[in-house]
C-alpha cells in the first residue's frame, strides 16, 4: 500500500472521536486505509447482503458481536444503525472505537449529522497527492503522463492501463450511481453531460450554457452536478468575497478533482496527445487546484481555496487563506517562463496591499526559484511542498 497522508489523520482523530467516518469517491483507497490503520479491528462491509439484512433487521444484535469496536465498510447501506451506533459509543465512552467508510453522496454524511453530530471525526479521502505519488516512487516523470493517467489508487497498484481502467470506472461507478441517484433514464444524456463537464474544467460555471448544450433543463443540470460534487468527481471554486474597490465576479470556477478521469471524458487517449492538446492548460491547472483541495481533506481540514476575478477579467488563479493573510498563485502549463506571467499577480499584489503574502507561480517546466518577489515553483515541486 503507498503510504496515505490519511493514515495519521485517522490515528489523530481516532484519540479524540468515538467515531471515525471515511468518506471520499469510489476507488480512492477508503477500504485499504481503514483496514491498515486499525488492522486491530474485525472487519464487516455492508456490501455483503447477509450482513446487510442482519445490520438492518436485528442493529443491537448485529453490534453486539463488536465488543471492542469495528471497521464497518459501506455504512451508509444501512442507516438504521447509525442512531445504535451513538447509544453504544455514548454508553462506553472510548475513543476510535467504530470506523466507518461510504460514499457521501448515498447518505453516509447526513446519518451523521442526524444521528452521531459531535462524535465522528471526519477524512474525505481523495486519489492520492503529488506528494504521495512522490514519496512511493511513483510520480510520473513527464507531465503529460501525470495528466494522462491521473491519481486513482488503480492505476497505480497494479499493472493496467487508464484506457482499461477509466472507462469502466465511468460506467461501474459514475453512471450507476448517478443513475441510481437521480433515476435517470436516458444514459446518453448523462454520459453527455459528464463530457460537457470534462470539456468545462477549470473554467466558470455557466449553469445555463451547460444546459442548453446538454439538452437538459437548467434545475436538471443543478441536480446532476450536485450529486458529482458530492460524490467528489467535481469541485467547485468559490470565488473571493473581498472586492478591493473591484467589482467582482460571483460564479464559482468548475474542476475535476482528478486529471486522468477529465483527460478520459475528453477522449484523449493517450499523454503524446496532451501535448498540443486545446485542453492542456485547463488539465494542468485542474492538477494543482485538486493537489491542494487533497493537502486540505487529507490533513482532516476544510479546502479554504479561492480565486478571485473582477468585472474587468483580472484574475488570480488560486488564493489561499493563511493566519489571516492571502497567498495568490498564477498557474501556467507551459515549460518556458514568459514575463508577462508575472503581470497578474502584481496587479494583485496591488489590490490586496497589506493582506497579500509572497505569490507563487507554479509551472510546467522544473526550475524553482525567486524572481520579482514570486516563487517560482516547477510542477515537480509541488510534490515536495508539506501537507
Amino acid at each position: 500500500m503507498i503510504p496515505r497522508t490519511a493514515a495519521q489523520t485517522a490515528q489523530r482523530l481516532a484519540q479524540g472521536f468515538p467515531i471515525v467516518a471515511i468518506t471520499g469517491p469510489r476507488q480512492a483507497g477508503k477500504t485499504t486505509l481503514a483496514r491498515a490503520v486499525f488492522a486491530d479491528k474485525p472487519y464487516v462491509s455492508l456490501e455483503d447482503p447477509e450482513e446487510q439484512e442482519f445490520a438492518a433487521a436485528d442493529p443491537r444484535r448485529f453490534l453486539a458481536r463488536f465488543a471492542e469496536g469495528a471497521v464497518i465498510d459501506e455504512a451508509q447501506r444501512c442507516p438504521e444503525l447509525f442512531s445504535y451506533l451513538q447509544t453504544q459509543v455514548d454508553l462506553r465512552g472510548c475513543m476510535g472505537e467504530f470506523i466507518l467508510t461510504g460514499s457521501q453522496q448515498f447518505g453516509l454524511l447526513s446519518g451523521i449529522t442526524q444521528s452521531l453530530a459531535g462524535r465522528v471525526g471526519l477524512i474525505q479521502l481523495l486519489p492520492f497527492s503529488l506528494t504521495e505519488l512522490q514519496g512511493a516512487g511513483f510520480l510520473p516523470t513527464d507531465l503529460d503522463t501525470l495528466l494522462f493517467q491521473g491519481a486513482y489508487p488503480p492505476l497505480y497498484d497494479r499493472p493496467i492501463s487508464p484506457n482499461d481502467w477509466l472507462p469502466n470506472y465511468v460506467m461501474t461507478y459514475l453512471e450507476r450511481d448517478v443513475r441510481q441517484l437521480l433515476a435517470v433514464r436516458d444514459l446518453a444524456l448523462l454520459q453527455r453531460f459528464l463530457k460537457l463537464c470534462a470539456a468545462r474544467t477549470g473554467q466558470l460555471l455557466n449553469l445555463s450554457s451547460l444546459a442548453v448544450d446538454c439538452g437538459i433543463s437548467h434545475v436538471t443540470a443543478r441536480q446532476w452536478l450536485t450529486v458529482l460534487e458530492a460524490g467528489y468527481i467535481v469541485f467547485l471554486l468559490r470565488p473571493y468575497h473581498r472586492n478591493f474597490g473591484k467589482r467582482l465576479v460571483k460564479t464559482p470556477k468548475l474542476y475535476f478533482l482528478d486529471t486522468g478521469l477529465a483527460a478520459h471524458l475528453l477522449g484523449i487517449r493517450d499523454a503524446a496527445t496532451l501535448a498540443t492538446h486545446a485542453q492542456r492548460g485547463a488539465l494542468f491547472e485542474t492538477l494543482v487546484v485538486s493537489d491542494y483541495v487533497k493537502r486540505a481533506f487529507h490533513i482532516g481540514q476544510p479546502a479554504d481555496l479561492y480565486f478571485w476575478r473582477d468585472s474587468t477579467g483580472h484574475e488570480v488563479d488560486l488564493l489561499l487563506e493563511q493566519g489571516g493573510k492571502l497567498q495568490a498563485m498564477e498557474i501556467k502549463s507551459g515549460a518556458t517562463l514568459a514575463p508577462d506571467w508575472f503581470q497578474a499577480l502584481r496587479r494583485w499584489q496591488a489590490f490586496a496591499g497589506g493582506e497579500a503574502i509572497s505569490p507563487q507561480l507554479i509551472y510546467g517546466g522544473d526550475a524553482a526559484y525567486q524572481r520579482e518577489g514570486v516563487q517560482v515553483l516547477g510542477w515537480r515541486e509541488l510534490a515536495k511542498l508539506h501537507h
